[in-house]
């Protein structure tokens, strides 16, 4: 489809604008600038004619945290891939040294520039226009990003530059619609999450600091490997909420734990040369409370005990983050370094296993044999008034919510669900999944009770 970037100086409105073309809030809008520093794409829903759009970051600004160069090369890159540039000024505060040598470079630019005068919120404020003249981009609109106004002459502007490049063939729609696997790479600040994307995107798509929290909105990045789509979601690292210094750092927590929740699979980064925190542990914790699929990333591992043998380093890390992060049992790792691009590959492969092995839901029968087989080993231990557990029928139920990678709830019809003891429901668990191996994959259990005449278990057909 064709690309839309949104380019200008910081904090004139340009997360604001992509937002509203985007018909939901993805990038974060706030007064402080340069909130946003990677590129941050996706579909524009106003628009008769789809297109991509791309929020930059500002360009221009020497930002106290050093990041000013590495912004405006994003925003470069953009620029190089754009088909059409909105370049955004603010109409308020009127033209600036930084608008007017962006617009000397603008100029120059290959794609089409279409000036947009934002922050005009009232009649008094098109007054503007005259003193943006001298930039020398004949093609110019007015609009409040804020509120909506004026947005339909944009649209038109917008449509009458990406019509002539838009494919309408059902096989680009399909390709450019399917997300494929979405992946929320998630870990603390600093664990490499931005270098582990750009190593396996052999691309320096998303900004790596050492300085921690550089990435703060959660970025989708599609990629495909092995003929399979994948949407890569950078993420802002989490630190606890204590430490959180400003409203920027909360927004970004909070858009990191929704990406938690809509993604298909969760991938762990831990910097294995700093080994298993105690934020690390939290951040597992929360993948577990959403019951989502789970692979964890042991990043930097060439800085782990690099001059002992191979395999010796993989069992001692193999040691360690089973033994942290035990609750987490069912998620496979993997070790590599994203600095180097060592094993990153493996990292989709292991995506890719994870998801076929989940497609093998165990059927009814079966499943039912795991159990009654489980517990004819086990039986579980009778309460205090010498009444024990029963286990009428089990089966597996997915979710509503339709997932490339599902995970089903294992319904158990029983005597008395209070009879269920963590204890024995762990037990059948770890029997569930020796039986049954899905790695990657939680295994959910939901105990109901029911009495003889409740329960109905499948009839069989009496022709047959």
């Amino acid at each position: 489809m064709p690309t839309v970037a949104i380019v200008g100086r910081p904090n004139v409105g340009k997360s604001a604008l992509f937002n509203r073309l985007a018909g939901r809030k993805i990038a974060i809008v706030h007064d402080q600038p340069g909130v946003t520093r990677d590129r941050i794409s996706a579909g524009c829903t106003l628009t008769t004619h789809p297109c991509t759009l791309i929020d930059t970051g500002g360009i221009g600004a020497t930002l106290d945290d050093g990041f000013g160069e590495q912004v405006a090369i994003e925003a470069d890159i953009a620029m190089q891939t754009a088909d059409l540039i909105l370049f955004l000024v603010d109409a308020q505060e009127g033209l600036t040294s930084i608008d007017q040598a962006l617009a000397q470079k603008l100029r120059r630019a290959t794609p089409p520039v279409l000036l947009v005068l934002n922050k005009v919120d009232h009649d008094k404020h098109e007054s503007a226009f005259s003193d943006f003249t001298s930039l020398g981009l004949p093609n110019s609109v007015f609009v409040s990003a804020e509120h909506g106004r004026n947005f339909s002459e944009l649209i038109e502007k917008i449509d009458e530059v990406i019509e002539p490049l838009h494919v309408e063939t059902e096989e680009v729609m399909e390709v450019a619609e399917a997300a494929g696997i979405k992946l929320a790479i998630v870990g603390k600040p600093n664990a490499g999450k931005s270098s582990l994307i750009n190593a396996i995107l052999q691309d320096e798509r998303t900004i790596v600091s050492s300085i921690a929290g550089t990435t703060r909105d959660a970025v989708d990045l599609p990629y495909t490997f092995n003929g399979e789509n994948f949407t890569l979601i950078d993420t802002a690292g989490l630190r606890p909420r204590g430490k959180r210094d400003n409203s920027v750092e909360v927004f970004s927590a909070i858009r990191s734990e929704k990406a938690i929740r809509r993604a298909d699979l969760c991938v762990l980064v831990i910097d294995l040369s700093a080994g298993v925190s105690a934020q690390d542990r939290k951040i597992a914790q929360l993948i577990l409370e959403e019951k989502k699929p789970c692979l964890i990333v042991l990043n930097k591992f060439d800085l782990y005990h690099p001059g002992a043998d191979y395999k010796d380093r993989v069992a001692e890390a193999e040691v360690h983050v089973r033994r942290e992060l035990f609750f987490l049992s069912y998620a496979p790792f993997v070790a590599c370094s994203a600095k180097t691009g060592d094993s990153t590959t493996h990292v989709l492969k292991k995506a890719l296993a994870i998801k076929k092995g989940a497609q093998d839901i165990p059927g009814t029968g079966k499943l039912n044999r795991i159990l009654q087989t489980a517990m004819l080993k086990n039986p579980p231990p009778t309460d205090n008034k010498a009444k024990r557990l029963k286990l009428y029928y089990a089966t597996a139920a997915l979710n509503e919510k339709y997932s490339v990678i599902p995970v089903p709830t294992v319904v158990l019809f029983v005597n008395d669900k209070h009879l269920m003891k963590d204890s024995y429901l762990a037990y059948l668990t770890n029997q569930f999944r020796t039986a049954h191996p899905a790695p990657g994959i939680p295994v959910i259990f939901s105990t109901r009770s029911r009495t003889r005449r409740e329960w109905e278990p499948p009839k069989k057909d009496q022709g047959h």
